[in-house]
């Protein structure tokens, strides 16, 4: 990983109707050190954000004008501090129309990659915490938060500006609770036309289902589990699923099996990318529910093995009990017994 421009700055509104503040640092290149450590923490951070949300630019260049900034700093046409003089301009004039406080610093970073580009607006939190001071005074000061991440933007340079454009080439992490500062980050970004998760999560979950009956039966449980596998190495790479990839890691004798089989049966898109949340994918590989006191969680490979269901009687007996859970029932019922 190297950094080729980084830049920050602190945005505050206090008091909704009055101008916000903003003190922008100065645009740093290949800052290196702990720059790079941040800038790591921040991207683990985003990749391990669940419910991201996918997309493209804006064409309402006079709403959302950052493309146009960032394709003019791409092309030699203006500065990476004449394009975040701009950014952080408009970032302060979102956040003056404001009705809600807030206060942040929002971090903009052109990263080259092994083998790609990317750009990433983050907002940074801060923590509170106490110190003593050099008189040995009880001291609070705040200190930016590397564990929690609630608005940030990924830009895959290369999807965005290649010859045939990826139809979604932008990555958002929106947080519930950011309220209308998330809402002004959004505008800031230029984010539109999101992909619907809950869709492809739902057409991933399918085509691999459909896929693993059709398969032999002593099979179907492998799919299932390099399906998940596959897909929660994904997510922790912060990228989508490409069926094709897919495809390959589930059978690589014949790598293009499940490819073929899925765009019969499935309504792919046209980019042969699907963007599942992980959290839902699980789904493949354990069966779980909770409600009235009771909460079951178990492998799906556990069905009529040591979990049997009667649907007649909606009775679920399990056997070979862990251990540790057989010794709990054990403890409790001989206390019930004195």
């Amino acid at each position: 990983m190297a950094i080729k421009h980084l830049r920050t700055a602190f945005a505050s509104q206090y008091q909704p109707g009055q101008p916000a503040r903003l003190v922008a640092g100065e645009a740093l290149q290949e800052p290196g050190g702990d720059y790079e450590g941040l800038h790591k923490q921040m991207k683990r951070l985003f990749n391990s954000k669940p419910g991201k949300k996918y997309g493209r630019f804006s064409e309402d260049l006079g709403e959302c004008p950052f493309s146009a900034w960032l394709k003019d700093y791409l092309e030699d046409k203006q500065s990476f501090g004449a394009m975040t003089d701009r950014l952080f301009g408009q970032w302060q004039e979102l956040l003056t129309g404001s009705q809600e406080e807030f206060d942040g610093h929002l971090m903009i970073v052109h990263d080259a990659l092994a083998d790609s580009e990317v750009v990433y607006l983050f907002i940074l939190e801060t923590d509170s915490a106490l110190r003593f001071d050099g008189k040995q005074s009880l001291d609070a000061t705040d200190v930016l938060s590397v564990s929690r991440l609630n608005l940030a933007v990924r830009i895959e340079l290369d999807d965005w500006r290649s010859n045939n454009p990826a139809e979604n080439y932008l990555t958002l992490v929106h947080g519930r609770g950011t309220g209308e500062p998330g809402e002004l980050f959004i505008r800031l970004c230029g984010f539109t036309n999101q992909v619907d998760v809950e869709k492809e999560t739902l057409t991933f979950l399918d085509a691999v289902e459909a896929f693993a009956k059709s398969s032999e039966p002593e099979k179907a449980g492998e799919v299932r589990n390099k399906a998940y596998e596959f897909c929660k190495e994904q997510h922790a790479l912060g990228e989508p699923v490409e069926i094709e990839a897919l495809s390959g890691y589930l059978d690589e004798n014949e790598p293009q099996r499940f490819k073929e089989f899925a765009s019969k049966t499935a309504e792919l898109p046209e980019s042969g990318v699907l963007h599942p949340d992980h959290r839902k994918v699980k789904k493949l590989v354990r069966i779980a529910g909770s409600g009235g006191g009771m909460s079951v969680s178990f492998s799906s490979d556990l069905v009529n093995q040591a979990v049997y269901y009667d649907r007649d009687k909606d009775a679920l007996t399990i056997t070979r009990l862990p251990k540790a859970l057989r010794e709990q029932l054990q403890r409790y019922l001989e206390a019930r017994e004195e």
